[in-house]
Formats: C-alpha cells, structure tokens, sequence
C-alpha cells in the first residue's frame, strides 16, 4: 500500500493500436485467438493485394554436388575426418585434456597448426575481423550470410567457475542474513550447479567478475558488431547479456517477472477463467479492483490510478501484457523487485535493502545493452540476443523487448530468442507479436529448441521445482512446429515481423519451406531466414542459400587459445549429433568418391 505505480505504454493505447492497420500492413481483421496449428488465420475478410512473386526454386537437400560446390577437395577431407572424430565418445569425452596434452607436447606454433588444420578450422572462422573476413564472402557467393560470435571464454577451473558464480549471484543483504526465505528455489543460486557450462553444449558462457570486465565484454562486441557492418550489408551480431553485467539482477527480476505472471492467473481462476489460452485471458477490472482492495494490495482509488488508459477504462478488462506492463521500467530500478503476497496482502521488496553499488550495476547493464543496439543501429547491423538458463530467462526476455520497443520502430534490428523446449515456450511468442502488433514496432525472432536441456532438467529435479522443460524431445518438436506456424502465419499479414528458423532438423526446415510456399511467403520477401552453425549441416545450408532462400552461418571466431573451451563443447554436441544422423558424413564421402572418379579431385569445386 503507498506504492505508485505509473500508466504503463502499451495501456494507453491498447484497443485503438489493435483496431488500426499499421503502416505497411495488409487490411485484415481484428486479430483472433491464437490458432492451433497448421491452421491458416484469418482466412475470411478483407486482404491486402500481394505482388505476384514466381513459384519458390525447389530445394534439394541430398544433392552432394550443390551442398559441397563451395568446399575444396581438402576442406571436405577435413570435414570427414573432423566430424568421424566427434562420433568417438572415449575420444571426445577427453577432448580438453587431449588438447592440452597436445599443446605441451608440440608447443604453441604447432598445436595452433594442427588446430587450424581439424576442429578450429573446422568450426572457427578465424582469429580476429580481418582474418574472418575471406570465409564471410565466399559464403556470401553462394547465397550464405553470416551471423557473427566471439566465442572467447575464460577457461576457468569448475571450483573457480563455482565461486564465482555463487558470488555473483547473491545479493549482500542476502550475504549478510545468511539465506533467502521469501526466494523460489527455481531463482536462487546453487553450489550444486554452480559452474553453468556442466552438461551445456553449444552456448558461450560467461562469469561475472567485475564491472570493468563487463566493459571489456562490451567492447569486444563492439567490434563484432563493426566488424558485421564492414563485412556485408544484411548480416547479424550475437550478443549475450550475462556477458553485460552481474547475472544476480537477471535472476532476481526473473522471479519478479514470474510471480506477477503467476499472480495474475491465480486472480483469472477467482473469475473462473482457469485453463484459457494466455492472450485469451481477461480480467475484470471492477472484479480485480475488488480483490486487490480485499487483499489490502491496493485501495480502489490507488488501483484505479494504475489503470488510467482510456482504451482501457473503455473495455473494462485487463490481459496478461496489460498486467505485465504494470512492472514500470522507468522507475529506480530496485523498485521492480516488487512482489505481491496475497498472504499478507503487500507489495513486497523481493530483497530487504538494496545496496547503491547494487542499483548502479543493474544500470550499467541496461546501458551496456543501450551502446550495443544504438551502434547496430548506426551500422544496419542486426542484433541476436542469445537466450540462457531459465532462470535468466525472463528478465533477458524483458530486457530484450523493452530495446525492440525502442530500436525496432522502423525495421527488425533487435532480434530475441524463444528456446521451445519451454512449456511456455508458445505463450511468449504470442503474447510478443500481440505486443509488437498493438504497439507497431518490428518484431524480430529468432526460434531455437535449446542449449540448456540436460542442465535444466537436473536442476529441476535435483533443487525440487516444476520442471520448466517440455518432458520429451517429440513435445519440443511439436512446440517447435507450433510456435513457429503462429509466426509464419502472423508474416503473412504484417511486414513487421521476421523470424529465423535456426536448426540443424532438415525435417523442421522442409517443414517450413513448404508452410511458406502455402502461406505464400516468397523467399524474395526476406521474412523468414534460416541458421546454421559453422561447420554442421552444410547440406542443409548451401542448398537453401543457392536457391534463394535467406539463410546464415553462426560464425565464430577468436584466438586459438581462447576459443578452446567452446571447440570442446562443439565436439560434444557433435558426438550426439553424428549419433542420431549420418547423412551429412555419408554426403561428404559420397562427393569427395565422385571428385576422385571424375579426376576432379583438384579442380575448383564452383565450376
């Protein structure tokens, strides 16, 4: 009680942004309830003219000739021998060691030599932005773009990725009182699970040490982000906010942003409206007045200054992104952690005190990430903010959509990432595009099924918490499939949306193919891209790129020495993969055969 919270943006213009057509938009009506899947919204109704485009170029993925066109004959070698290797467990499980061994045993000239002859120049693109370069355009050539990542990592020890963690993590009132009562374990640091890269395979993963470390962190995206712009005019800059600031802010407004959303749906099932789809659910206002007067959260008077949007007062009813938007972002920022206790019935700090160091590091972050969208900005570069563990996620989420809100107003330059082995995975991206839909900026996706399942699953079960994940990898196929129709079918009535497709599945990228030929989203319309990871899927990759179709390499890059830590983890994910397919090695000795009989073995691949 007392506490002020201010008229949120997307409040105040809520019904009349949904009743009109944007600029650039085809007519159509008033946005639906989400469909289900493979069903095609909005077919009745008026329907913007679209240009006639000619039918897409058919795509074939098991042509090893047109995968392999930009490969030399000893850069496929490398690619079968490299990729047999990932398929060895006693081999791959030793990897680190193994390099280690090697780097004493031949000294660091030639250890850096064998590397960049197997792994590193297998998967790394090179050491620094010039080095990168000639790889960028011989892609470019065959219709590849590039998404660019600086894959250096500390290589820290587990007990000193540990310590640091559990440091960065817990706040100094909770230091001091030796625990957190009020805290959900899901959003508490734990020994157990302190080194964040056990049983995580492909994701970059940084440890808090210090702001300035954060800086360095910044600057070096920096330069990926430049060296983006000078390397083609349509490519992509990943960054990740872990790397932005002390990861105890991201966890702690995660658990905010999960017990509004909680809150929220207790108060939907007192109006009887459990079990509705999320953008389906509506509160009362007069009802959810009364119940935050009975529950001494709110007087009438004060609520009623928390929903003073005229398009509001007008359809007397609340939906989750109305409700959200009640978590102010422009007030001190250790005002967020608010909670509401409907035991108590208080808006609650979620910790006792912060500390002015506290506050001032959650700013820096946010100004960090500022820098790095205003530079993308500047120079047509978009921007990839990677997802992480769960229990970053949220806040990461929030963060990211508060830059599309402010960057993303006349093109898709902040691009978020939704993992799809979420249970919740289809409610964040519906209640995302409403979001951009209502407030007419440009949304920007990026769909992945996630890096983190092992880690995540373990945890869940090992802290005692529900766990997040979809139980089985076919649910996370099916919500993969499910998340990325809602969006296939939102680009078919909006120019303000545009998603990538990043997967290694040649079934989910056939799938999407064929949804948009359906849809009739041509790939000329640059809406839907496609990603892939350097040196993994090239049959997939090259194909699509040659028959026009947007796609993009993830390229890493960094010194030999300091990309080590991620060469490991993608050999690991490699060995998984190999297991489960052996198309693209049995394509690579198919092509490499017909390059030996046909005395091509020498000449250059293009011709």
């Amino acid at each position: 009680p007392g506490r002020s919270l201010r008229s949120p943006r997307c409040l105040r213009s809520t019904a009349a942004a949904a009743r009109q057509e944007q600029p650039g938009e085809a007519a159509r009506p008033p946005p639906p309830s989400p469909p289900e899947r493979g069903s095609a919204r909005g077919g009745t109704g008026p329907r913007g003219t679209r240009r006639v485009q000619p039918p897409p170029p058919a795509v074939q993925f098991g042509d090893p000739r047109e995968a392999f066109r930009s490969k030399s004959s000893a850069e496929l070698v490398r690619a079968l021998v490299v990729l047999r290797l990932c398929a060895l467990e006693p081999l791959v499980a030793r990897s680190r060691q193994l390099m280690n061994l090697s780097r004493k045993l031949l000294g660091q000239h030639l250890f850096e030599k064998l590397m960049k002859m197997t792994f590193y120049g297998q998967f790394v693109a090179g050491e620094d932005q010039e080095a990168i370069k000639p790889l960028i355009q011989r892609n470019r050539a065959f219709g590849v773009g590039s998404v660019l990542d600086y894959s250096v990592e500390e290589d820290l020890t587990p007990e000193e990725a540990e310590r640091k963690e559990m440091d960065s993590c817990t706040s100094a009132s909770e230091k001091e009182t030796g625990g957190a009562t009020q805290r959900e374990k899901q959003y508490l640091a734990h020994r157990g699970f302190g080194d964040r890269r056990d049983r995580v395979i492909s994701a970059r993963t940084y440890f808090y040490a210090d702001e300035t470390k954060c800086d360095q962190h910044m600057e070096a995206f920096l330069r990926c982000i430049e060296a983006s712009g000078g390397s083609s005019e349509d490519s992509f800059s990943a960054i990740k906010l872990t790397a932005l600031g002390r990861p105890q802010f991201l966890m702690q407004f995660s658990e905010v942003l999960m017990k509004w959303r909680k809150f929220f749906h207790q108060m939907a099932a007192e109006q009887g409206k459990a079990g509705l789809a999320v953008m389906e659910t509506r509160l009362e206002v007069k009802k959810l007045q009364e119940t935050l007067a009975n529950l001494g959260i709110a007087t009438k008077a004060e609520s009623q200054h928390w929903f003073t949007g005229e398009d509001l007062g007008v359809s007397g009813t609340v939906d989750l992104l109305d409700w959200n938007s009640l978590i102010d972002s422009r007030t001190k920022l250790s005002k967020l952690l608010l909670i509401p206790n409907m035991k108590t019935g208080q808006l609650e700090p979620l910790l006792s005190h912060f500390t002015e160091e506290e506050d001032l590091q959650m700013k820096r972050m946010l100004q960090r990430m500022d820098v790095l969208a205003t530079r993308a900005l500047e120079l047509g570069v978009r921007l990839m903010v990677d997802a992480e563990q769960t229990y970053f996620q949220p806040a990461i989420s929030r963060l990211t959509l508060e830059m599309q809100r402010k960057f993303n107003m006349e093109k898709a330059v902040i691009f978020n990432t939704f993992q799809c082995y979420l249970k919740e995975a289809y409610d964040n991206v519906t209640m995302d595009v409403e979001l951009s839909r209502r407030e007419g900026w440009h949304f920007g996706a990026k769909l992945v099924r996630g890096a983190y399942m092992e880690q995540e699953h373990a945890r869940a079960a090992q802290i005692g918490y529900e766990d997040p994940l979809n139980p089985t990898y076919e649910e996370t196929n099916e919500m993969y499939q499910r998340c990325l129709d809602y969006v296939l079918e939102e680009i078919k009535y909006s120019q303000k949306v545009k998603v990538m497709v990043a997967s290694h599945n040649e079934d989910t990228v056939k799938f999407t193919i064929r949804r948009m030929a359906e849809l009739g989203i041509h790939p000329s319309e640059n809406k839907v891209y496609f990603g892939q990871l350097l040196g993994m899927c090239d049959q997939i990759t090259f194909p699509l790129g040659q028959a026009g179709y947007p796609v993009y390499k993830y390229v890493p890059y960094g010194p030999v020495n300091e990309v080590l830590p991620y060469l490991s983890r993608r050999a690991l994910e490699n060995r998984g993969f190999m297991k489960r397919a052996k198309r693209e090695r049995e394509l690579l000795w198919n092509e490499f055969k017909r390059r030996l009989i046909t005395g091509s073995l020498f000449c250059n691949p293009s011709h």
